[in-house]
């Protein structure tokens, strides 16, 4: 436990009372809480008890849990917090799911530290891409991050392994992108899609699958997916879009760099993802 305050009692008083009197601004329920989580002291004792009967010259400690928590967190300040996602992972909940998804285990790890935290979404990854996921903390910037993402964010870098090896070393994957009612989404023949462009090279090879690295100038559904698809070199694990192999047991995608002007401060930030190690051992 982390010691936050700690208070002479200066006149016997119930527990509660006395806690009102230190915490004016804390609500009832908050107060409560804190009692029920072990985070009130009495003399160096946790006491849960609200009617504890408090003596004069007793010391109060109010504490803050450590929290526990599996999340692999990048950054975090008074406006952002930036996660690096596991594969399998839903970025938030879908209708078969509403718990196992990142944005339910942020939420949970602020709300262990402050009761009326909140966490709004400003951009997602598919389910079993893994790494840098960013949310925001208060309504007002995620409104600013919605609004001007394409200003803010600066670069967004992906890693993939893919199935053989493409001819051009490096290039770019520009295309019109639509989505059929079954949520497969396809580069379309006409101009009436979304515009999606995708830079690529390749960083390594072996006889059988490529490394690349991966940065995008738009930010559409499943966009490198399509892309690796329409290069003829699809994505490892990824069987919607037509890959035979899955030598890694998980899709072949990481979000390995995520750069930005803070919506805040205006200084420029970059969170990185390291690559996945079973990334490395396939090559």
């Amino acid at each position: 436990m982390k010691v936050m305050n700690r208070f002479n009692v200066d006149q016997d008083n119930p527990l509660l009372t006395y806690l009102f009197t230190i915490m004016p601004k804390r609500s009832k329920k908050d107060v409560k809480n804190l009692l029920s989580k072990k985070m009130i002291l009495v003399n160096d004792q946790v006491q849960t008890q609200f009617d504890f009967p408090l003596k004069k010259g007793d010391v109060i400690t109010i504490g803050q849990r450590q929290v526990q928590t599996h999340l692999d967190i990048l950054y975090e300040d008074q406006e952002l917090i930036v996660i690096n996602k596991p594969s399998g992972l839903l970025s938030m909940a879908s209708q078969r799911e509403k718990e196992k998804t990142a944005y339910h285990q942020v939420r949970q790890y602020l709300k262990e530290k402050e009761p009326k935290a909140m966490i709004f979404i400003v951009h997602r990854l598919d389910q079993f891409t893994s790494g840098v996921l960013m949310f925001a903390k208060n309504e007002k910037i995620k409104n600013i991050l919605q609004e001007k993402w394409n200003d803010i964010v600066t670069k967004r870098g992906y890693i993939a392994i893919v199935e053989g090896q493409p001819k051009k070393k490096m290039g770019t994957i520009r295309s019109y992108l639509k989505e059929t009612k079954t949520q497969m989404v396809y580069s379309a023949h006409d101009q009436t899609g979304k515009l999606a462009i995708t830079h690529y090279q390749v960083l390594k090879s072996n006889s059988r699958y490529s490394l690349l690295e991966i940065y995008l100038d738009t930010g559409r559904k499943n966009q490198i997916r399509v892309h690796m698809q329409d290069l003829h070199h699809p994505i490892v694990g990824d069987t919607k879009y037509k890959a035979k192999t899955n030598p890694i047991g998980r899709l072949g995608l990481h979000s390995h760099i995520l750069e930005l002007v803070h919506p805040v401060t205006q200084k420029k930030m970059t969170f990185e993802a390291a690559m996945p190690e079973c990334f490395k051992r396939l090559f």
